[in-house]
């Protein structure tokens, strides 16, 4: 299942090692020269992604697949816009702090797009774009934030095991069991990957 679905994805998923610039944070904080991330590299973090077809999302088998393959029970779809969003700025300056969660963050980009970073495991900030036809899912315990682009719209569907948890422990938890279980999947798989 996370082999599948991947032809293109590269065309809606991208990444890059972020800037230290104090800019605006919808711009795209490229490093000088730029820095690009593999999606070998995001896979080796815990990040899972895909491409989909968001032009026919209600009907798409290869989401029902990997919703049926990942437990994906509970799904809602908001649009993070100025003219749709109660509270736009607050919001957005919400889902810019640094936070994780105890449950996978799993979007999938319907129309639109935005910037997921992430930290690598030498606490770095990675940039992850996607745009209509990306999914990702973050891992649990992983520390993260979301921006819109400078064009302030996207169209995400939001999907959950279970009763949706959206609660964010911004940054420090490191004492919580999610966090804990991430550091040693990571450490392991660095481990298998050195031998």
């Amino acid at each position: 299942m996370e082999t599948a679905f991947q032809e293109g994805k590269e065309e809606v998923i991208s990444a890059w090692y972020m800037d230290d610039s104090e800019e605006d944070q919808r711009l795209p904080h490229h490093k000088t020269p730029k820095e690009f991330v593999s999606l070998d590299k995001l896979s080796e973090l815990g990040i899972l992604s895909w491409r989909l077809d968001a032009d026919n999302y209600e009907n798409d088998e290869n989401l029902k697949k990997i919703r049926e393959a990942r437990g994906y029970s509970y799904v809602d779809i908001c649009d993070v816009c100025p003219e749709k969003l109660p509270n736009y700025e607050l919001k957005l300056k919400d889902f810019f702090e640094e936070h994780l969660h105890t449950d996978e963050e799993i979007r999938y980009c319907l129309e639109g797009s935005g910037y997921f970073d992430v930290r690598d495991q030498n606490d770095q900030w990675i940039r992850i774009a996607v745009k209509k036809g990306g999914m990702i899912v973050l891992p649990a315990g992983m520390y993260h934030r979301f921006t819109l682009d400078t064009d302030n719209y996207i169209k995400a569907m939001r999907l959950f095991v279970g009763e949706p948890v959206w609660t964010p422990y911004n940054r420090p938890h490191d004492h919580l069991p999610a966090r804990k279980e991430y550091l040693d999947a990571l450490s392991k798989k660095q481990a298998v990957e050195a031998n």
